[in-house]
Protein backbone atom coordinates (compact mmCIF):
# COMPACT_ATOMS: atom_id res chain seq x y z
CA UNK A 1 0.00 0.00 0.00
CA UNK A 2 2.70 2.57 0.89
CA UNK A 3 4.24 1.35 -2.55
CA UNK A 4 1.30 2.26 -4.65
CA UNK A 5 0.81 5.94 -2.75
CA UNK A 6 4.41 6.88 -3.70
CA UNK A 7 3.86 6.57 -7.49
CA UNK A 8 0.32 8.41 -7.00
CA UNK A 9 0.45 11.52 -9.68
CA UNK A 10 -0.44 14.41 -7.37
CA UNK A 11 -2.94 16.91 -9.16
CA UNK A 12 -2.15 20.09 -10.17
CA UNK A 13 -4.32 23.28 -8.37
CA UNK A 14 -2.49 25.66 -10.59
CA UNK A 15 -5.70 26.12 -13.29
CA UNK A 16 -8.04 26.63 -10.31
CA UNK A 17 -5.80 29.17 -9.18
CA UNK A 18 -5.27 31.28 -12.41
CA UNK A 19 -8.70 31.53 -12.87
CA UNK A 20 -10.05 32.53 -9.45
CA UNK A 21 -9.70 36.29 -10.12
CA UNK A 22 -10.92 36.54 -13.20
CA UNK A 23 -14.03 34.83 -11.97
CA UNK A 24 -14.22 37.60 -9.32
CA UNK A 25 -13.57 40.41 -11.85
CA UNK A 26 -16.07 39.18 -14.48
CA UNK A 27 -18.97 38.81 -11.74
CA UNK A 28 -17.92 42.16 -10.22
CA UNK A 29 -18.41 43.65 -14.02
CA UNK A 30 -21.20 42.25 -14.43
CA UNK A 31 -22.83 43.61 -11.22
CA UNK A 32 -21.76 47.17 -11.80
CA UNK A 33 -23.36 47.13 -15.26
CA UNK A 34 -26.11 45.71 -14.19
CA UNK A 35 -26.49 48.19 -11.20
CA UNK A 36 -25.86 50.96 -14.36
CA UNK A 37 -28.36 49.56 -15.97
CA UNK A 38 -30.67 50.05 -13.34
CA UNK A 39 -30.27 53.40 -12.14
CA UNK A 40 -30.24 54.22 -16.08
CA UNK A 41 -33.83 52.79 -15.94
CA UNK A 42 -34.87 54.38 -12.85
CA UNK A 43 -33.38 57.79 -13.66
CA UNK A 44 -35.45 60.71 -14.40
CA UNK A 45 -34.93 61.88 -17.71
CA UNK A 46 -33.38 65.10 -18.11
CA UNK A 47 -36.35 67.77 -18.44
CA UNK A 48 -35.63 70.13 -21.94
CA UNK A 49 -35.07 73.29 -21.65
CA UNK A 50 -37.88 75.38 -21.43
CA UNK A 51 -38.90 77.61 -24.55
CA UNK A 52 -38.53 81.47 -24.86
CA UNK A 53 -42.14 81.79 -24.70
CA UNK A 54 -42.74 79.49 -21.80
CA UNK A 55 -39.86 81.73 -20.04
CA UNK A 56 -41.83 84.55 -20.66
CA UNK A 57 -45.20 83.43 -19.41
CA UNK A 58 -43.39 82.13 -16.25
CA UNK A 59 -41.54 85.29 -15.41
CA UNK A 60 -44.42 87.63 -15.98
CA UNK A 61 -46.50 85.11 -14.21
CA UNK A 62 -43.98 85.74 -10.97
CA UNK A 63 -43.71 89.20 -11.55
CA UNK A 64 -47.68 88.75 -11.09
CA UNK A 65 -47.07 87.19 -8.04
CA UNK A 66 -44.66 89.03 -6.47
CA UNK A 67 -46.65 92.46 -7.31
CA UNK A 68 -49.84 90.64 -5.57
CA UNK A 69 -47.04 89.58 -3.05
CA UNK A 70 -45.70 93.52 -2.23
CA UNK A 71 -49.30 94.90 -2.43
CA UNK A 72 -50.37 91.93 0.81
CA UNK A 73 -46.89 93.01 2.37
CA UNK A 74 -47.52 96.72 2.12
CA UNK A 75 -51.20 95.79 3.78
CA UNK A 76 -49.60 94.04 6.54
CA UNK A 77 -46.89 96.23 6.86
CA UNK A 78 -48.88 99.45 7.15
CA UNK A 79 -51.29 97.09 9.86
CA UNK A 80 -48.01 96.73 11.92
CA UNK A 81 -47.15 100.32 11.98
CA UNK A 82 -50.47 101.06 13.10
CA UNK A 83 -50.39 98.52 15.96
CA UNK A 84 -47.18 99.11 16.80
CA UNK A 85 -48.13 102.62 17.56
CA UNK A 86 -51.40 101.19 19.38
CA UNK A 87 -48.75 98.86 21.34
CA UNK A 88 -46.56 102.24 22.46
CA UNK A 89 -49.33 103.92 23.16
CA UNK A 90 -50.13 101.33 25.71
CA UNK A 91 -47.45 100.97 27.47
CA UNK A 92 -47.35 105.05 28.06
CA UNK A 93 -50.50 103.99 29.92
CA UNK A 94 -49.02 101.00 32.36
CA UNK A 95 -46.14 103.39 33.27
CA UNK A 96 -48.68 106.14 33.96
CA UNK A 97 -50.71 103.70 35.87
CA UNK A 98 -47.58 101.82 37.61
CA UNK A 99 -47.07 105.99 38.72
CA UNK A 100 -50.19 105.91 39.83
CA UNK A 101 -50.12 103.17 42.44
CA UNK A 102 -46.78 104.24 43.51
CA UNK A 103 -48.53 107.75 45.29
CA UNK A 104 -50.79 105.71 45.88
CA UNK A 105 -48.53 103.28 48.15
CA UNK A 106 -46.61 106.77 49.30
CA UNK A 107 -50.05 108.36 50.46
CA UNK A 108 -50.98 104.91 52.72
CA UNK A 109 -47.24 105.13 54.15
CA UNK A 110 -48.08 108.55 55.48
CA UNK A 111 -51.09 107.35 57.19
CA UNK A 112 -49.50 104.37 58.64
CA UNK A 113 -46.88 106.34 59.86
CA UNK A 114 -48.83 109.15 61.62
CA UNK A 115 -51.07 105.89 62.98
CA UNK A 116 -48.10 104.26 63.99
CA UNK A 117 -47.46 107.73 65.96
CA UNK A 118 -50.71 107.89 67.62
CA UNK A 119 -50.82 103.96 68.71
CA UNK A 120 -47.95 104.74 70.89
CA UNK A 121 -49.70 106.25 73.29
CA UNK A 122 -52.71 104.91 75.24
CA UNK A 123 -56.39 107.43 75.21
CA UNK A 124 -56.09 107.48 79.13
CA UNK A 125 -52.21 108.57 78.83
CA UNK A 126 -53.06 111.29 75.65
CA UNK A 127 -55.39 112.63 78.09
CA UNK A 128 -53.52 112.63 80.47
CA UNK A 129 -50.80 114.78 78.95
CA UNK A 130 -53.15 116.79 77.22
CA UNK A 131 -52.55 120.27 77.69
CA UNK A 132 -55.87 120.31 78.49
CA UNK A 133 -58.98 118.62 77.45
CA UNK A 134 -59.92 120.49 74.38
CA UNK A 135 -56.75 119.42 72.69
CA UNK A 136 -57.00 116.21 73.65
CA UNK A 137 -60.81 115.92 71.85
CA UNK A 138 -59.31 117.57 68.93
CA UNK A 139 -56.61 116.09 68.22
CA UNK A 140 -59.12 112.67 68.46
CA UNK A 141 -61.31 114.46 65.45
CA UNK A 142 -57.75 114.75 63.70
CA UNK A 143 -57.16 111.10 64.47
CA UNK A 144 -60.73 110.36 63.03
CA UNK A 145 -60.49 112.45 60.11
CA UNK A 146 -56.77 110.58 59.19
CA UNK A 147 -58.94 107.20 59.57
CA UNK A 148 -61.29 108.46 57.04
CA UNK A 149 -58.34 109.26 54.38
CA UNK A 150 -56.82 106.42 54.75
CA UNK A 151 -59.80 104.32 54.05
CA UNK A 152 -60.07 106.89 50.97
CA UNK A 153 -56.11 106.39 50.40
CA UNK A 154 -56.34 102.23 50.46
CA UNK A 155 -59.43 102.37 47.95
CA UNK A 156 -57.57 104.45 45.59
CA UNK A 157 -54.31 102.31 45.60
CA UNK A 158 -56.41 99.23 45.36
CA UNK A 159 -58.41 101.14 42.51
CA UNK A 160 -54.85 101.90 40.59
CA UNK A 161 -53.68 98.18 41.57
CA UNK A 162 -57.03 96.70 39.74
CA UNK A 163 -56.23 99.47 36.61
CA UNK A 164 -52.55 98.88 36.44
CA UNK A 165 -53.31 95.05 36.52
CA UNK A 166 -55.71 95.95 33.43
CA UNK A 167 -53.10 97.55 31.86
CA UNK A 168 -50.54 95.16 31.50
CA UNK A 169 -53.05 92.53 30.46
CA UNK A 170 -53.65 94.83 27.89
CA UNK A 171 -49.81 95.50 27.06
CA UNK A 172 -49.27 91.62 26.73
CA UNK A 173 -51.82 90.91 24.35
CA UNK A 174 -51.01 94.00 22.10
CA UNK A 175 -47.61 92.45 22.15
CA UNK A 176 -48.86 89.23 21.36
CA UNK A 177 -50.46 90.25 18.50
CA UNK A 178 -47.59 92.64 16.98
CA UNK A 179 -45.41 89.94 17.57
CA UNK A 180 -47.66 87.58 15.27
CA UNK A 181 -48.10 90.58 12.91
CA UNK A 182 -44.42 90.70 12.54
CA UNK A 183 -44.03 87.12 11.93
CA UNK A 184 -46.70 87.25 9.05
CA UNK A 185 -44.70 90.11 7.98
CA UNK A 186 -41.56 88.49 7.86
CA UNK A 187 -43.17 85.16 5.74
CA UNK A 188 -44.85 87.70 3.24
CA UNK A 189 -40.98 89.37 2.75
CA UNK A 190 -39.78 85.79 2.00
CA UNK A 191 -42.85 85.25 -0.52
CA UNK A 192 -41.79 88.09 -2.68
CA UNK A 193 -38.12 87.33 -2.55
CA UNK A 194 -38.42 83.67 -3.43
CA UNK A 195 -40.26 84.44 -6.55
CA UNK A 196 -38.14 86.99 -7.12
CA UNK A 197 -34.93 84.79 -7.29
CA UNK A 198 -37.00 82.35 -9.40
CA UNK A 199 -37.68 84.74 -12.28
CA UNK A 200 -34.25 86.08 -12.27
CA UNK A 201 -33.00 82.24 -12.16
CA UNK A 202 -35.03 81.84 -15.46
CA UNK A 203 -33.84 85.14 -16.88
CA UNK A 204 -30.18 84.11 -16.22
CA UNK A 205 -30.55 80.71 -18.35
CA UNK A 206 -31.22 82.74 -21.39
CA UNK A 207 -28.83 83.53 -24.22
CA UNK A 208 -28.23 86.82 -25.70
CA UNK A 209 -30.30 85.17 -29.16
CA UNK A 210 -33.10 84.40 -26.41
CA UNK A 211 -33.21 87.50 -24.96
CA UNK A 212 -33.76 89.26 -28.24
CA UNK A 213 -36.59 87.11 -28.72
CA UNK A 214 -37.95 87.56 -25.71
CA UNK A 215 -37.81 91.38 -26.25
CA UNK A 216 -39.43 90.78 -29.52
CA UNK A 217 -42.52 89.28 -27.51
CA UNK A 218 -42.48 91.36 -25.30
CA UNK A 219 -43.51 94.22 -28.34
CA UNK A 220 -45.76 91.76 -29.12
CA UNK A 221 -47.91 91.56 -26.26
CA UNK A 222 -47.93 95.23 -25.83
CA UNK A 223 -48.66 95.54 -29.03
CA UNK A 224 -52.42 92.95 -28.10
CA UNK A 225 -52.83 95.00 -25.05
CA UNK A 226 -53.06 98.26 -27.08
CA UNK A 227 -55.68 96.68 -30.09
CA UNK A 228 -57.49 95.64 -27.16
CA UNK A 229 -57.85 98.48 -25.06
CA UNK A 230 -58.32 100.55 -27.52
CA UNK A 231 -60.93 98.15 -29.18
CA UNK A 232 -62.65 98.43 -25.57
CA UNK A 233 -62.35 102.39 -25.50
CA UNK A 234 -64.13 102.73 -28.93
CA UNK A 235 -66.45 100.21 -27.83
CA UNK A 236 -67.03 102.78 -24.60
CA UNK A 237 -67.36 105.54 -26.42
CA UNK A 238 -70.03 104.08 -28.82
CA UNK A 239 -72.05 103.49 -25.79
CA UNK A 240 -71.78 106.63 -23.70
CA UNK A 241 -72.90 108.20 -27.41
CA UNK A 242 -75.66 106.10 -27.56
CA UNK A 243 -76.78 107.02 -24.53
CA UNK A 244 -76.32 110.40 -24.81
CA UNK A 245 -78.51 110.41 -27.99
CA UNK A 246 -81.07 108.37 -25.77
CA UNK A 247 -80.55 111.21 -22.88
CA UNK A 248 -81.44 114.25 -25.89
CA UNK A 249 -84.32 112.48 -27.47
CA UNK A 250 -86.07 111.73 -23.87
CA UNK A 251 -85.45 115.37 -23.24
CA UNK A 252 -87.15 116.31 -26.59
CA UNK A 253 -89.94 114.37 -25.76
CA UNK A 254 -90.95 115.67 -22.70
CA UNK A 255 -90.04 119.46 -23.86
CA UNK A 256 -93.81 121.18 -24.91
CA UNK A 257 -93.49 122.15 -28.91
CA UNK A 258 -92.30 125.63 -29.38
CA UNK A 259 -95.46 128.74 -29.86
CA UNK A 260 -94.06 131.21 -31.27
CA UNK A 261 -90.77 132.73 -33.13
CA UNK A 262 -88.95 132.70 -30.23
CA UNK A 263 -85.22 131.57 -30.27
CA UNK A 264 -86.17 129.00 -27.41
CA UNK A 265 -84.18 128.75 -24.02
CA UNK A 266 -83.01 125.36 -24.67
CA UNK A 267 -80.22 124.30 -21.65
CA UNK A 268 -77.72 122.32 -23.76
CA UNK A 269 -75.11 120.42 -22.26
CA UNK A 270 -71.83 122.53 -23.08
CA UNK A 271 -71.46 123.42 -19.86
CA UNK A 272 -70.71 120.13 -18.71
CA UNK A 273 -67.39 119.55 -16.84
CA UNK A 274 -67.34 116.19 -17.37
CA UNK A 275 -66.79 113.26 -14.13
CA UNK A 276 -65.00 115.45 -11.52
CA UNK A 277 -62.28 117.16 -10.81
CA UNK A 278 -61.79 118.34 -14.95
CA UNK A 279 -61.26 121.98 -14.24
CA UNK A 280 -58.03 124.34 -13.75
CA UNK A 281 -57.37 123.00 -9.81
CA UNK A 282 -57.40 119.55 -10.81
CA UNK A 283 -54.80 120.79 -14.02
CA UNK A 284 -52.71 122.53 -11.49
CA UNK A 285 -52.81 119.44 -9.11
CA UNK A 286 -51.78 116.94 -11.75
CA UNK A 287 -48.96 119.37 -13.07
CA UNK A 288 -47.62 119.11 -9.56
CA UNK A 289 -47.88 114.98 -9.81
CA UNK A 290 -46.09 114.80 -12.87
CA UNK A 291 -43.44 117.01 -11.64
CA UNK A 292 -42.42 114.86 -9.15
CA UNK A 293 -42.70 111.87 -11.03
CA UNK A 294 -40.78 112.89 -13.67
CA UNK A 295 -37.91 114.20 -11.24
CA UNK A 296 -38.17 110.38 -10.11
CA UNK A 297 -37.53 108.71 -13.68
CA UNK A 298 -34.35 106.39 -13.30
CA UNK A 299 -34.57 105.62 -9.96
CA UNK A 300 -34.83 101.82 -9.27
CA UNK A 301 -37.73 99.99 -8.17
CA UNK A 302 -37.92 98.05 -4.73
CA UNK A 303 -40.79 96.21 -3.69
CA UNK A 304 -42.21 97.86 -0.18
CA UNK A 305 -40.50 101.02 -1.30
CA UNK A 306 -41.88 104.67 -0.80
CA UNK A 307 -38.90 106.63 -1.66
CA UNK A 308 -37.03 109.20 -2.09
CA UNK A 309 -34.57 106.73 -3.57
CA UNK A 310 -36.80 103.55 -4.68
CA UNK A 311 -40.14 102.99 -4.94
CA UNK A 312 -43.15 100.18 -5.64
CA UNK A 313 -45.84 101.29 -8.25
CA UNK A 314 -48.11 102.36 -5.48
CA UNK A 315 -45.39 103.98 -3.28
CA UNK A 316 -44.37 106.21 -6.22
CA UNK A 317 -48.01 106.84 -6.91
CA UNK A 318 -48.63 107.71 -2.92
CA UNK A 319 -45.32 109.71 -3.10
CA UNK A 320 -46.48 111.73 -6.41
CA UNK A 321 -49.81 112.78 -5.35
CA UNK A 322 -48.47 113.80 -1.71
CA UNK A 323 -46.63 116.23 -3.14
CA UNK A 324 -49.86 117.94 -4.53
CA UNK A 325 -51.30 117.65 -1.37
CA UNK A 326 -53.28 114.74 -1.73
CA UNK A 327 -53.17 111.71 0.57
CA UNK A 328 -53.31 108.55 -0.87
CA UNK A 329 -53.43 104.82 0.80
CA UNK A 330 -51.08 102.96 0.89
CA UNK A 331 -51.53 99.92 -1.41
CA UNK A 332 -53.34 99.47 -4.98
CA UNK A 333 -56.32 97.69 -3.80
CA UNK A 334 -56.90 100.81 -1.84
CA UNK A 335 -56.09 103.54 -4.42
CA UNK A 336 -58.37 102.49 -6.49
CA UNK A 337 -61.41 103.40 -4.20
CA UNK A 338 -60.04 106.86 -4.30
CA UNK A 339 -61.72 109.73 -6.22
CA UNK A 340 -64.05 109.26 -9.52
CA UNK A 341 -64.12 106.26 -11.64
CA UNK A 342 -63.43 107.02 -14.77
CA UNK A 343 -62.94 105.22 -18.91
CA UNK A 344 -59.58 104.91 -20.51
CA UNK A 345 -61.21 107.04 -23.50
CA UNK A 346 -61.28 110.07 -20.60
CA UNK A 347 -58.22 109.60 -19.12
CA UNK A 348 -56.82 113.46 -18.22
CA UNK A 349 -52.56 113.63 -17.03
CA UNK A 350 -52.48 112.97 -13.17
CA UNK A 351 -55.18 109.60 -13.37
CA UNK A 352 -54.38 106.74 -11.89
CA UNK A 353 -54.65 103.82 -14.41
CA UNK A 354 -54.63 100.54 -12.65
CA UNK A 355 -53.91 96.83 -14.13
CA UNK A 356 -54.35 93.02 -14.12
CA UNK A 357 -57.87 91.41 -12.61
CA UNK A 358 -56.32 91.44 -9.28
CA UNK A 359 -55.49 95.38 -9.32
CA UNK A 360 -51.87 94.60 -8.24
CA UNK A 361 -50.03 97.17 -10.22
CA UNK A 362 -50.75 101.16 -11.14
CA UNK A 363 -49.23 104.08 -13.00
CA UNK A 364 -49.79 107.78 -13.05
CA UNK A 365 -51.23 108.87 -16.66
CA UNK A 366 -49.31 111.76 -18.50
CA UNK A 367 -51.20 111.95 -21.14
CA UNK A 368 -51.03 110.16 -25.49
CA UNK A 369 -51.28 106.89 -24.11
CA UNK A 370 -48.44 106.91 -21.96
CA UNK A 371 -47.99 106.78 -17.85
CA UNK A 372 -45.06 107.38 -15.19
CA UNK A 373 -44.24 104.01 -13.34
CA UNK A 374 -42.09 102.05 -11.50
CA UNK A 375 -42.78 99.08 -13.63
CA UNK A 376 -41.13 95.93 -11.72
CA UNK A 377 -37.95 94.40 -9.96
CA UNK A 378 -34.45 95.15 -12.33
CA UNK A 379 -36.67 98.19 -13.77
CA UNK A 380 -36.56 101.47 -13.00
CA UNK A 381 -38.96 104.75 -12.93
CA UNK A 382 -40.02 105.41 -16.33
CA UNK A 383 -42.56 106.13 -18.69
CA UNK A 384 -44.41 103.46 -21.30
CA UNK A 385 -47.58 102.69 -22.71
CA UNK A 386 -50.24 102.50 -20.78
CA UNK A 387 -51.74 99.80 -23.03
CA UNK A 388 -48.22 97.59 -22.08
CA UNK A 389 -50.02 95.64 -19.52
CA UNK A 390 -53.86 94.72 -19.67
CA UNK A 391 -56.14 97.97 -17.77
CA UNK A 392 -58.65 97.22 -15.30
CA UNK A 393 -59.59 100.91 -14.55
CA UNK A 394 -58.88 104.07 -13.82
CA UNK A 395 -59.47 106.90 -11.57
CA UNK A 396 -59.23 110.54 -10.90
CA UNK A 397 -58.38 110.84 -7.03
CA UNK A 398 -59.27 114.34 -6.68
Amino acid sequence: MPTLASHRKSRTRTGVRANTPAVGFTTAALASVTLLSTQSATAAPTEPKPSVEEVQKKVDDLYRQAGTATQQYNKAKEATDTQRKSVDRVLDDVAKSADKVNEARRSLGTYAAAQYRAGAVGPTAALMFADSPESYFEQTQLMDRLTDRQQEAVEDFQKEQRSAAKQRAKATKSLETLTESQDSLKAGKQKVQNKLAAARSLLSELTAEEKARLAALELKKEQEARRKAEAKAEEEAEEEAAERKRQEEAREKEQPPATGGGTGTGTGTGTETGSGGTDGTYAAKAEKVLAFARDQIGKPYVWGATGPSSYDCSGLTAAAWKAAGVQLPRTTWDQVKVGKRVATADLLPGDLVFFYDDISHVGIYKGDGKMIHAPKPGANVREESIYYMPIYGSVRPA
